[in-house]
Formats: C-alpha cells, structure tokens, sequence
C-alpha cells in the first residue's frame, strides 16, 4: 500500500511539473538576444489594497543571460488592463528616474528602468533591452491586452510641474495615498471616474492639481457643484473635466494653474471606409476583363483543341468518319 502511494504522489508530482509551463509563467523563454535562465513568481505584500485597486493579477520575476555574456533581472507585473499598469508604473518608478526612450510610458534611474507596455509593468536591471528586444517581447508576454492609454494625463499643464510628482488615481485608495486631503466621497470613483494630479511650485508653497475625469459633462457638473461646497477649494470644469485644489496657499497662482486646464474632445467617427469594390466604374473594368479573360481562355481551348485532331490525322492516321457514333432514332415516323 505504501508503495503504490509513493507511485500515485510521483505521478502526481510529474503532471504537476508538465501542467504548470502551461497555466503559469509571464515570460516567455526568450526574446530579442536574451534567454530566460530562471524564473518565479512574486507574491506582493506591501500596498496589497493599492495593487488590488490597480487590477494586479499576477507578478513574476527572472533572470535572462545574453549571447554575449551579458545579464539582466526582470520584474513583470499584469495587470486586468492598460489603466492599471499605467497607474502602477507612476507610483512605482524611482523619485528621480527621468524619461526613457525605451517607449512612450518609459523612465530610467541608475541602472534599472521601468516601461508599461500595455497591461504589463515592467522593470528591467543591468543590461537594458533594445526597442528591437522588446518588439519581440510583446508577441512572447503572456495575455498581453494594449488598449489606449487613459488621454487624461494630457491636460494637466506642464509648467512649474514637480518633476515625478505625477499619480493616476482609480480609486480611493490612491486618492487616499497620493492627495490625503482630498475626500474620497467627493471624488465619485463610483461613477467610474478617474483623476491624474500632480504637485506645482507657487509663491506661496506647493500646491497639488488633482483633475478627475468623468463619463458625462452632466455628472461632472454635478461634482463641481460638490467640490465648490467644500471649504477652501478652487474648482473648474472643462467639459467631463473637474479640476481642484485644496486650500492653495497663494489663489492667484491657484488661478492660473486653473485657468491653463483645458479639455481637448477627441471625436472617433465609426463611418464605413469605401473600397475599390464599391467603385461602379472598377465593377465595369472588372466585368470587362472577366469577358476579355474568357474570352482568350475559349480561343486557346478551341485552337488546341483543333491542334490535337490535326496531330492525330497527321500521325495517327485518325478520320471523323472511324468515330463511333452512338445516334437516336428520335423521328415520329414509325
């Protein structure tokens, strides 16, 4: 008995180790001119309601060697969406990392950079890949989904902005952490809202932005009306935009930063693109060169056709009158 219990947990062990390359793994083996040496997932346990409220799904962690000997650690965090990664990748990045030009949402500090591609976070140390390199990693990245970035980012002004101050809030928590003086009942996440701040030099001090995003100009008016009722704040709607700050220190600085928020609408027109095929006159081109095409096809059939009886007289010795014809008798006379 306890013999065929040892074979029954080997086996088991076996399919285990054959079932798990197929369920887990976020890197792919290789990619670019580097290969994966080792890998192992990474359980998250500090800030877990912040990644819970970014969609995290899974994290892993490996080592990948190059052909010429170089060597780098990775860290891939998936996210359910783009947004998520989006918002993880300002909140992750180094205090001084600078932009990178590995990709659009890419910074680098030291020796590790970090890169959301699409519904990934990742952060790379030591040797750096190339854009090549990464080309060939996103068709091996597993469940890589690469929706549209959130465009809310855009309408936060760029003057006397603190470098790296940037945060993409999805929910209370990030609002929480980030901008701690704003209450999170005004904000209205649970109207699908979503809000990027920022920290801005003033006379008087620093003072933070926080811009929220809204579905509809109706509801973002209705939060304007909530937010003016809060004491101290300066508000201003652009549109599905409600741009707020709390208590500023100078309000005529306040005013300005204000004043340079702006929506930007962004029109998607889902109209039908004709092609060639829709074109009256390619359709008549089309027929006549079907007919010209037929036509050349039955005159190459007919002269090889009568080529092939002429060879057969010629060399064969073949008559019309040596065919055996089978005939009806279909006359009405009896």
């Amino acid at each position: 008995m306890l013999r065929n219990g040892r074979v029954r947990s080997s086996l088991f062990a076996l399919a285990l180790a054959l079932c798990l390359p197929a369920f887990g793994g976020l890197w792919p083996d290789r990619f670019g001119g580097f290969t994966r040496a080792s890998s192992v997932p990474v359980a998250i346990a500090a800030d877990q309601a912040l990644w819970d409220e970014c969609g995290l799904e899974e994290a892993e962690r490996a080592d990948f060697t190059a052909a010429n000997g170089a060597r780098m650690s990775a860290m891939a965090w998936r996210f359910r969406d783009s947004t998520g990664a989006f918002s993880a990748f300002h909140w992750q990045k180094a205090p001084d990392a600078q932009p990178s030009a590995l990709g659009k949402v890419a910074a680098a500090s030291g020796p590790d950079v970090w890169l959301a591609l699409g519904n990934y976070l990742l952060r790379f140390t030591g040797s750096r890949p190339e854009p090549a390199d990464l080309q060939a990693l996103s068709g091996g990245l597993a469940r890589l989904e690469q929706s549209p970035l959130p465009p809310l980012a855009s309408s936060l002004p760029a003057q006397d902005m603190l470098a790296n101050s940037r945060r993409h809030v999805i929910g209370p928590v990030a609002l929480e952490r980030f901008a701690p003086r704003f209450p999170a009942a005004l904000a209205g996440f649970r109207f699908g809202a979503e809000a990027h701040l920022a920290r801005y030099r003033a006379p008087g001090g620093e003072m933070t932005l926080v811009v929220f995003s809204y579905p509809t100009p109706h509801i973002a008016r209705e939060q304007e009306t909530a937010f003016q009722a809060w004491p101290g704040a300066m508000v201003k709607r652009s549109g599905p935009l409600v741009a707020v700050i709390a208590s500023p220190t100078d309000a005529n600085a306040a005013e300005k930063l204000l004043s340079r928020v702006r929506y930007a609408a962004e029109i998607t027109w889902n109209e039908r693109v004709p092609t060639r095929r829709d074109n009256v006159g390619d359709l008549i081109l089309n027929i006549f060169t079907l007919t010209g095409i037929l036509l050349i096809f039955a005159l190459v059939a007919g002269v090889a056709f009568g080529g092939l009886r002429t060879l057969a007289r010629r060399w064969f010795g073949w008559t019309p009158e040596s065919e055996n014809m089978i005939t009806l008798d279909l006359s009405s006379e009896k």
